[in-house]
Formats: structure tokens, C-alpha cells, sequence
């Protein structure tokens, strides 16, 4: 099947259009050097258990030290991954590891005020996850070119909302509807409408990630396509948990 993505947008900074410009053409007539679908998911799927093992070290020592060290290093080498997409093999374990560190100390703080949420949000982000995909794959929802464009302005958007707000945070003020402490009904609408532009990236990583397999592109992009996975639904769960937070909070 031929599919055309000449003009692809997404707004995961680990998926571009030009991702897979700058790697060249792999020629082999060997599958095994090249990226496949199939290579990907279980790059995918050793990255989430690394997350998920490095989630639950923190989540179970009870430590919020590592929220930062998880995500300023997670930050920095996802970076690295970025400019160094031959390095994924390498850097997108780590990854995996320094934003499971992250999310573990993040959803002890969460289940420590509300018992039981972080179960919650794991079962509703798979679910996010596998309906998705199940509508990317029966083409109940198709990446056009509006729906990207669509999906990567919403996605600007709330990303801008959100660097305001820190920027607010350091004068001691910020946008109050974006905090997990309010349970007004315009900051829970507020929450389920950046869930579901989440969740919509995915439809974009998946189409990447095919966009990928089918131009040949070097094996090692199965790892940088697993990254850019894990960066939307760790997105997926932390939102997850904070519309969950808001709706705990009216009980």
C-alpha cells in the first residue's frame, strides 16, 4: 500500500516532517535493517516496562525527590535523542527511565490526597491507548492534513496556556483553571478537552510511525519512534490524573 505524507505534521517534538528525511535511504534487501511496525511496538513495549519499573521503584519508596531529576534529565536526553536519532538504542532506555522516575514520585503525591487515582489513570490511558488505535487502524478517524493541523495548533495552544502559567507561578499567581485544585466545572471541561487533544496526538504517532516503516527508514528509528509514543501518553496520564484530581475533589 502506497500512502502519501509529503506534507506530514505532528505536534510531538519527537515526531517532524523531517524526521526521516535526515536519516537516508536504507537500501538493504535484509528486512531486519530497516524499521517495521512490528519493531517498533517492541521497542515500545521495553520502553514502557523500563518506565513502568523505574515508576514504581519512586512510587513505592514514597520519594518526591525525583520528579525533577526525572524530568530535567528526561528533558535533556530526549533532546539528545532528537538531534542524535542514531543514539535512540541508547538514549530512549534512559529515557524511559528518567520519566518513569518522574511519574512515580508524581503519582505518589496524587494517590497520596486521593487513594486509589493512579489505578485509575493507568486503566483509562491504556483504554485511551488501545481505542486509538483501534480507530486509527478501521479508519474510524483518518490523519488527514486538516486533522493534523487541527491537532498541532490545539496542542501549541494548551502548550503556550501551560508555559504562561509557570511564568505566572514565579510572581505567585497563575491560571487557576489549569490547577489540579479546581474543581469548578469550567476547569474540569477545561481538563477533558486537553485529554482528548492528548489522545488525538496518538492517531499522529501511529501515522508516523507507518510513514516510517513505509520509507525504509534505518532500524534504529524504531527506538526514536517508541520515544515519541512514550512522550504522548505520558502526556495522556498526567492529564489523566489531573482531571481525575478535579473530579475526586468535588467527592
Amino acid at each position: 500500500m502506497n500512502r502519501s505524507h509529503l506534507s506530514y505534521r505532528t505536534s510531538n517534538p519527537a515526531l517532524n516532517s523531517k524526521t526521516f528525511n535526515n536519516t537516508g535511504k536504507n537500501n538493504s534487501l535484509l528486512l531486519d535493517n530497516t524499521m517495521t511496525i512490528k519493531g517498533t511496538v517492541d521497542k515500545t513495549a521495553i520502553s514502557l516496562v523500563l518506565l513502568i519499573i523505574a515508576a514504581y521503584y519512586t512510587y513505592s519508596a514514597g520519594t518526591e525527590s525525583m520528579i525533577w531529576i526525572g524530568l530535567i534529565g528526561g528533558f535533556i536526553v530526549g533532546l539528545v535523542t532528537i538531534f542524535k536519532k542514531e543514539w535512540s538504542p541508547i538514549t530512549v532506555p534512559l529515557y524511559a527511565i528518567l520519566e518513569g522516575l518522574a511519574l512515580g514520585s508524581i503519582s505518589y503525591i496524587y494517590n497520596a490526597q486521593y487513594e486509589g487515582i493512579v489505578l485509575q489513570a493507568i486503566s483509562l490511558t491504556v483504554f485511551v491507548l488501545f481505542s486509538l488505535l483501534f480507530a486509527y487502524r478501521t479508519k474510524i478517524i483518518k490523519p488527514t492534513e486538516n486533522f493534523k493541523l487541527g491537532i498541532f495548533a490545539a496542542t501549541g495552544g494548551i502548550f503556550l496556556l501551560y508555559m504562561i502559567s509557570i511564568i505566572m507561578s514565579f510572581f505567585g499567581s497563575g491560571i487557576s483553571l489549569l490547577s489540579p485544585n479546581n474543581s469548578s466545572m469550567l476547569s474540569i471541561g477545561l481538563s477533558f478537552v486537553i485529554v482528548i487533544i492528548a489522545a488525538l496526538n496518538l492517531v499522529i504517532d501511529f501515522d508516523f510511525i507507518e510513514e516510517g516503516s513505509e520509507k525504509g527508514a534505518p532500524k534504529y528509528m524504531e527506538w526514536y519512534g517508541a520515544l515519541g509514543l512514550m512522550v504522548t501518553l505520558a502526556w495522556i496520564y498526567f492529564e489523566v490524573l489531573r482531571l481525575l484530581a478535579k473530579l475526586n475533589s468535588r467527592d
